[in-house]
């Protein structure tokens, strides 16, 4: 069910998508689709802490319920809390979702999303709030208890929302978002598998073509091109060479010279959900020392990820990550992590793995390791199983250093 109301300016209209063609136009699938979201869960926490509904604006949480990764300009609307063009999925613990968006969503909504019901928002002429309000009226939640995300709504925005529903409770759902994420679905687990194929499939092609004279941002760009074409909606990350003084200033001009090593951490995005491994290359034969040292640390990152098991707690990994580190001689930084939960729109989710976090590792959590130290970094996607960690990243061959020619 989509709702559009009248708007007084005729050149706006005439700016509108047909909505005659659109499932034409848009090459729309049959619906109903299927959520990839833990609903169960969902509804299990909401239940728990007596919600009526929740309501997402985060691109963390709202491409998590609704199933749509804005591409492009319309991202920017998940991303930046003071948006003139909010974005809502409104779930409520009864009853059919909804999703609340300006005109120029619809179309993406239309294709991806599994949600039917979308109420349009008139862009800089209605509030996307008061819109909000007269859809949880109207699913009957106008006295409810409600979740918001307090990191995401900002304050004056939570008065507006608040002031038109009075008679409402609205309380933070960030942390109970952030757990009902942990704990992924078969499809999910499916899709992270798919994304992490096609950043391994790109590691493959790229890698063999590094040489002498190359920048680090012309390899950077053949990445980015690479991952693009293989289906991926968008991609960041960087890629260094170990002589870069900053791992993380992004790609530079700096020059690739013979025996300098490549290090990359790229996050590339499929349906709104991450492929994201770091890998390590050479251009041409490694130095004894350079095979002895990644050996070592090879070593290391596996014996971590071997204890990625259930009822590990996350903090258990980080300091059997940075004794081990410390043991061989490598420097690690106390305050610095050993990895993280992953999930859909931004890649370094809840839990992470840090001294202070006492959350145990559950079947069906899926984890990025990377116990980086310097330019010392392999990181791959690990799937919780009862059975053991099992690796989704495994297109690629860590078990030594890669070599370019």
């Amino acid at each position: 069910m989509i709702r559009w109301e009248p708007l007084a300016s005729a050149l706006w209209i005439q700016a509108l998508p047909n909505l005659d063609n659109r499932h034409k136009e848009h090459n729309v699938p049959d619906k109903p689709r299927q959520p990839i979201a833990n609903i169960e869960r969902l509804k299990e926490h909401m239940a728990a802490e007596g919600l009526g509904a929740v309501v997402a604006r985060s691109g963390k949480n709202f491409s998590y319920l609704s199933g749509v990764a804005f591409p492009g300009t319309l991202a920017r609307h998940l991303d930046l809390p003071d948006s003139p063009r909010d974005v809502f999925c409104v779930w409520p613990l009864e009853g059919e979702p909804a999703v609340i968006s300006n005109a120029l969503g619809v179309p993406v909504i239309e294709r991806d999303s599994w949600i039917t019901n979308v109420e349009v928002v008139q862009d800089y002429v209605e509030s996307p709030r008061t819109k909000l309000a007269s859809v949880l009226k109207e699913m009957g939640l106008a006295d409810a208890k409600i979740g918001m995300e307090a990191s995401y709504v900002n304050a004056a925005r939570w008065a507006e929302i608040e002031s038109l529903l009075p008679n409402a409770q609205f309380v933070d759902c960030t942390s109970l978002m952030n757990s009902v994420r942990w704990i992924k679905t078969p499809a999910e687990i499916a899709l992270l598998k798919e994304a992490a194929d096609i950043q391994d499939d790109a590691h493959l092609e790229v890698f063999p073509t590094i040489r002498p004279g190359d920048r680090e941002r012309d390899v950077h760009a053949r990445f980015l091109r690479s991952h693009i074409e293989r289906g991926c909606h968008f991609v960041h990350g960087v890629l260094t060479s170990h002589r870069n003084t900053s791992m993380y200033l992004g790609e530079s001009d700096l020059v690739i010279e013979a025996g300098d090593i490549i290090r990359t951490d790229y996050v590339s995005y499929l349906n709104g959900y991450p492929g994201h491994q770091s890998r390590m290359a050479v251009v041409g034969q490694p130095s004894a020392e350079q095979a002895r040292m990644y050996a070592d640390y090879r070593d290391i990152y596996l014996k971590l990820i071997e204890k990625c098991t259930i009822g590990t707690k996350v903090s258990e990994l980080y300091f059997h990550g940075r004794e081990m580190l410390l043991a061989k001689g490598f420097p690690h930084n106390p305050a610095s992590f050993v990895g993280h939960s992953v999930g859909s729109w931004w890649h370094q989710q809840e839990p992470f793995l840090v001294k202070g976090w006492d959350v145990e590792i559950a079947e069906n959590m899926v984890l990025a390791i990377e116990p980086y130290v310097d330019y010392w970094h392999i990181q791959d996607m690990v799937h919780i199983t009862q059975d053991g960690p099992r690796l989704l990243s495994d297109r690629f061959d860590t078990s030594a250093l890669f070599v370019t020619q």
